[in-house]
């Protein structure tokens, strides 16, 4: 079986997806409705940046929206289908697309307002994340819930690998605690707010009634959603996933476990990047991991 995984905000790179649109008119589209959804030029953004400017967390979001679903558009003209998807934070606005639960034009627009909302939550500088490199989690968790302030695991990518978020000062605390209990690295992480920590509540309450709003129908494939790692199909679980994912940790690992679990031996990351083949390789190095970024991407997966 094959899983189709979709990135999240930092994988973004001048110049994602422009190939496929180059040489798709089926991935063109997908910008093209991606873009007067968002209200953003997003095929210009991903051309030329600048990089500053694509890091925005309001434009971030919507431009790996659109790179990662202008490759997909073109795995499908080429009749590759996933049995199940996932993505990692608002890769699971892709992963939902992929799946038929909602429409791209309504994924842009949603992931927009949701980059915005996310970082007015909190005032530039108040917040941090920091990555938290070769100490378990159970460690992780503790070193948190024994430091001062706001600080939670934010993302829980792989064995070995937690992402910290919450106050700056109580972050940068929880990161030397880290360090001396044996981190390999705990390094402050150059973000623009800190994301999936209750900060972000603000951000959730605002979602929320886009999220009411939005058309969201039950999913085709199986959909492993980032708050419990399980499988979502019906709208209203779609919803309550997406609201509670904002302010709540990322649990990749646990999310690619259950596709495991499901069957599934290989791993397509369908986008920019390939941190999720990474997270794979540490996850289960007997599972397959394939990034699928560029036409000649999907020409080799394809002719496999």
């Amino acid at each position: 079986m094959t899983a189709f995984v979709f990135p999240g905000q930092g994988a973004q790179a001048v110049g994602m997806g422009v190939a496929c649109a180059e040489a798709s008119a089926a991935a063109r589209t997908a910008f093209a409705v991606a873009s007067e959804a968002s209200g953003l030029d997003l095929l210009e953004l991903c051309r030329h940046g600048p990089a500053e400017r694509l890091a925005e967390t309001e434009i971030t979001q919507p431009a790996i929206l659109a790179a990662s679903a202008a490759v997909m558009a073109m795995l499908r003209e080429a009749g590759l289908a996933p049995d199940a998807v996932a993505g990692l934070s608002l890769g699971e606005y892709t992963a939902l697309v992929a799946a038929g639960a909602m429409d791209l034009g309504t994924a842009a627009a949603l992931v927009r307002r949701r980059g915005r909302y996310m970082q007015e939550a909190v005032p530039l500088g108040a917040g941090a994340m920091a990555a938290i490199l070769g100490l378990e989690r159970q460690r992780v968790e503790q070193i948190c819930g024994e430091t001062p302030g706001v600080v939670t695991p934010a993302n829980y990518n792989c064995p070995g690998q937690t992402v910290i978020s919450g106050e700056a000062a109580a972050v940068e605390r929880a990161a030397a605690a880290c360090r001396s209990a044996g981190a390999r690295r705990a390094t402050v992480l150059p973000v623009s707010a800190p994301f999936h920590c209750p900060l972000m509540a603000p951000a959730a309450e605002r979602l929320a009634q886009d999220l009411t709003r939005a058309r969201i129908a039950r999913a085709e494939l199986p959909v492993v959603c980032n708050v419990d790692a399980s499988v979502v199909t019906e709208p209203d679980a779609i919803r309550n996933a997406l609201l509670k994912q904002v302010d709540r940790s990322v649990r990749w690992e646990d999310g690619v476990r259950t596709l495991l679990g499901m069957g599934c031996d290989t791993f397509v990351e369908v986008g920019p990047g390939s941190a999720l083949t990474a997270f794979l390789k540490r996850i289960e190095p007997e599972a397959r991991g394939i990034s699928c970024a560029t036409p000649q991407d999907v020409t080799s997966l394809a002719a496999a």
